[in-house]
C-alpha cells in the first residue's frame, strides 16, 4: 500500500475533525478520497456498514466511477486526513495500477455480496419472499449499464 500512497504525495490533503462529514449520500462531490490517516465510518441509511482505518483506503469510488452522487455517508470518527483526487476518472485512466486496485476492491465487495445473497437464498429456500433475493442476484450478475445523456454509463 505504501507504493500506492506515494502516488498521492502531490495531491491536496483535507483534514476532518471527529464527527465531521467527509462524504454525504445523495450529494455529488466530484472527488475521490484516499485515507492518509485517521478513522472514518461509512453508513448507509444510518446503519454502520464499515469502520475504515487503513491508510490507502479508497472512499467515493462508486460515485467517481459512475460520475454520480455518493451512495453512503462517510464521517470522520476521529481527526482524519484524506488525499483529495480531483477529476478522479482522469486520474484512474492515467494511473492504471491504482485503477486496478480500485477494480479489485469493488470485485471483492461484489463477490462477498453475491456469496451472502446465495447463502440467504439457500437458508430460506421455499419461503415466499425469496423471490426478492433472486431479483437482486439477477440484477447484480446480469444488468447492463444504461447510457446517460452525457454518453457515460450508470447503474
Amino acid at each position: 500500500m505504501v507504493d500506492l500512497l506515494s502516488q498521492f504525495k502531490d495531491h491536496a490533503v483535507r483534514r476532518f475533525a471527529a464527527g465531521e462529514p467527509v462524504l454525504v449520500a445523495g450529494e455529488k462531490s466530484g472527488v475521490l478520497l484516499v485515507l492518509a490517516e485517521g478513522v472514518v465510518e461509512v453508513r448507509k441509511e444510518g446503519v454502520l456498514v464499515d469502520t475504515v482505518k487503513e491508510p490507502g483506503a479508497v472512499l467515493g469510488e462508486i460515485a467517481a466511477l459512475l460520475d454520480d452522487v455518493h451512495t453512503a455517508d462517510v464521517t470522520a470518527a476521529q481527526p482524519s486526513a484524506l488525499y483529495v483526487i480531483e477529476r478522479p476518472r482522469e486520474f484512474l485512466r492515467d494511473h492504471p495500477e491504482f485503477h486496478l486496485h480500485v477494480s479489485a476492491l469493488l470485485a471483492r465487495r461484489l463477490g462477498h455480496l453475491v456469496k451472502y445473497l446465495a447463502d440467504v437464498k439457500a437458508q430460506y429456500e421455499g419461503h415466499d419472499h425469496i423471490g426478492m433475493v433472486d431479483q437482486v442476484l439477477d440484477t447484480l450478475l446480469h444488468r447492463q449499464p444504461r447510457k446517460r445523456d452525457g454518453g457515460s454509463s450508470s447503474r
